[in-house]
């Protein structure tokens, strides 16, 4: 309407113009003068110029990793990048689209928008059943194995690390539960986890007792499937039944419980050396020699002992005594009598003299391990036996039994 009216007023002007008016009159109003004719001719003011689609103007071509775009340009054909063309896009399955949905190729030649595909789905992951598994026999342990889990990525398919939490497939488990976490990790950083349980289970038998008067010394655990105890009697004292007994996957021990009888001594043997034959690992010997029984040392040293009988028969001390001349010679073990002969031959074995008070102790492997010319103290006797003659199952018992002397 503005331009219109425009026009009309330039127009009326024709009537009373002179032909002294100048091109520089008329600069920059839409009109031009025609010097020939001395008229002034209307044209009407230029608009600015509409897109021409027809020539092509190109932004550069779109590429939606994990994704597309649907272009619709107004040319048609395949310019799908040009000038005024409009693009939808989308994501492929377990990606979302980040930024604008629908962008425009501008005059600038650069999209109106930009927009990515994230991949938002965590991968698939399938891990092995649970399984339970029982010790090997005379172990706490169970080797156990299973195959690697499942895993699959929603997207493209590329799983790039499984992690384990745990031990790996084929290792010993102790007894007990154990979990056993898998993690898969898609090149887009997304992440699932599975997990199962690995029990061991130990087959045990009842805990066995220590017979009276003795030990016992087992394999493994000392209760569980395939462990063997062996039956051992104190000093002084003899096994008699089961020597050991095995833990069977019945959980049930084998044979039945021994007891430790007090120790039979058989003086009636023919020799020296059958007599100190079943003494060995036994029993240790404290062998006292005296000219007669009214050898001062003599009755000094046995006094003191019949007062530390307890602590003898704790670190297994049998005495053996040898005293007087023969033919009255005296050889004793507590009440029963040795014959000559045996005295003869343990004094020469041993090196013991009938002159005056002489007296050795001898270890349970019958080895002569110390030698007195007269009397000493019961402490004096036990302090070299516990700190030289005592075995690693004697020390435990020691201490277990360190006040029942007192």
């Amino acid at each position: 309407m503005a331009s219109q009216v425009t026009q009309r007023g330039a127009l009326s002007l024709l009537f009373f113009l002179t032909p002294a008016v100048t091109a520089t009159w008329y600069a920059g109003s839409g009109y031009h003068p025609d010097e020939s004719y001395n008229e002034v001719y209307a044209e009407e003011v230029p608009q600015a110029p509409a897109l021409d689609y027809r020539v092509p103007r190109w932004c550069y071509t779109l590429n939606i990793q994990d994704g597309e775009a649907t272009c619709y340009s107004p040319r048609g054909g395949n310019y799908h990048s040009s000038l005024g063309t409009r693009c939808e896009l989308s994501c492929d399955r377990g990606f979302r689209l980040i930024g604008r949905r629908s962008v425009q190729c501008l005059p600038s030649r650069r999209w109106s928008g930009t927009a990515y595909c994230r991949h938002i789905d965590p991968p698939k992951i399938r891990c092995p059943h649970s399984r339970e598994k029982m010790a090997e026999p005379e172990k706490l342990t169970a080797r156990v194995y299973w195959d690697p889990p499942l895993v699959k990525d929603s997207a493209d398919g590329t799983i790039t690390r499984v992690t384990l939490r745990g031990p790996e497939p084929g290792s010993q488990f102790p007894e007990g539960e154990h979990v056993i976490r898998y993690t898969a990790y898609d090149r887009a950083y997304n992440r699932a986890s599975c997990k199962f349980i690995v029990k061991v289970q130990v087959r045990r038998c009842p805990t066995l007792k220590p017979p009276q008067h003795g030990y016992l010394t087992c394999t493994s655990a000392g209760d569980n499937y395939g462990a063997v105890c062996e039956y051992h009697c104190d000093g002084g004292y003899e096994r008699q039944g089961t020597p050991s007994r095995v833990c069977q996957s019945s959980r049930q021990w084998s044979g039945s419980s021994p007891i430790c009888a007090p120790m039979k001594i058989n003086v009636n043997v023919n020799s020296a050396a059958g007599l100190l034959d079943q003494f060995y690992e036994k029993r240790r010997l404290l062998i006292i020699s005296a000219p007669d029984a009214s050898n001062r040392y003599y009755k000094m040293q046995i006094s003191m002992l019949q007062q530390s009988t307890c602590g003898l028969d704790l670190r297994h001390v049998t005495i053996i005594e040898l005293v007087g001349q023969p033919p009255q010679e005296v050889g004793r073990i507590r009440e029963q009598q040795l014959s000559a002969d045996i005295i003869e031959e343990l004094r020469q074995f041993q090196r013991l003299t009938r002159s005056y008070f002489n007296m050795v102790l001898v270890d349970k492997q019958g080895i002569d391990r110390e030698r007195y010319m007269q009397p000493v103290t019961p402490e004096e006797i036990f302090t070299f036996i516990d700190d030289y003659l005592l075995s690693d199952q004697e020390l435990t018992q020691r201490r277990e039994q360190r006040d029942l002397c007192e």
